[in-house]
């Protein structure tokens, strides 16, 4: 299989990791957060990065969680990835003078902030659609580390568009991802998902 992938591996581009940049992984990563996964990077400095996996949608609600949000429309929650799994985290196009606290990852993006703020935001009505997004756990990389695996063309760096990053679901997204990176990436879509099967 390793003389297979040679076919689809393509030097890593020369775009720097950074907040508000999206990680796309390489088609035949086969770990189970990461596999055909678009990453937005939350933070990126010299002590590591964390990011969130945007197109890893759960079964589970925001409602299952809190019985008072019942009544309300259902509110999905994403796999963010596998580093705290238990928590929950969000992003949010809300601002500072809706959710205070929040941490700013780029212009009219926020990451967390005050929960109680949010909660109320919600239950009275307000609609969370494209505006916020829920994920269980996040991805977590020590010093160097992520830089270490771009280096090693696991992932690629890219760039996307708030709108995009607020509605990425599924295959489908990192499929658009790839296809910003250019004509040069299409024979990565062509890679089976699971190519044991074949």
């Amino acid at each position: 299989m390793d003389h297979e992938k040679d076919i689809f591996k393509i030097k890593h581009n020369n775009l720097r990791p950074g907040k508000g940049r999206i990680l796309i992984s390489e088609p035949f990563l086969q770990n189970v957060f990461f596999q055909r996964a678009v990453i937005l990077l939350v933070e990126h400095n010299l002590k590591g990065s964390m990011g969130l996996v945007l197109n890893k949608r759960t079964n589970l609600l925001v409602n299952d969680f809190f019985p008072e949000m019942n009544f309300l429309q259902n509110i999905p929650i994403y796999l963010g990835g596998p580093v705290r799994s238990n928590h929950l985290f969000f992003i949010h196009t809300l601002g500072n003078e809706i959710i205070p606290n929040g941490v700013k990852i780029v212009n009219n993006l926020y990451f967390d902030g005050d929960f109680e703020a949010l909660k109320r935001y919600i239950m009275q009505g307000s609609s969370v659609e494209g505006k916020v997004r829920f994920f269980l756990g996040y991805s977590g990389w020590s010093e160097n580390q992520l830089t270490d695996e771009i280096v090693r063309d696991s992932w690629l760096v890219g760039n996307s568009s708030i709108k995009n990053i607020m509605q990425a679901e599924g295959d489908s997204f990192w499929n658009h991802s790839v296809d910003s990176l250019g004509n040069q990436y299409k024979t990565w879509k062509n890679y089976p998902v699971n190519p044991e099967m074949n």
